[in-house]
């Protein structure tokens, strides 16, 4: 497996130390984690229910759009 090695200023370097921390996983496991949620190239698992599904307030609803608007044609190569 291909190591990868970067600098990152010494706060961002506390930050992402206290976040492992917290999640129980050494600083490689949690950057592994956090590049592979970022590389992702799908919605996670669940997304789409726990976020979009996930309103609990009145329904939502999209008021009337209107007409469009008339606007003269642009005419190019003109001056």
């Amino acid at each position: 497996m291909p190591q990868l090695h970067f600098y990152v200023p010494d706060q961002m370097a506390d930050r992402i130390r206290q976040q492992a921390v917290a999640a129980g996983m050494s600083i490689s496991q949690y950057l592994a984690e956090v590049v592979k949620r970022e590389l992702q190239p799908e919605w996670p698992d669940g997304f789409f229910e726990e976020v979009v599904g996930g309103w609990q307030g009145l329904p939502l609803e999209r008021p009337a759009q209107g007409e469009f608007d008339e606007r003269k044609p642009l005419l190019f190569g003109k001056g």
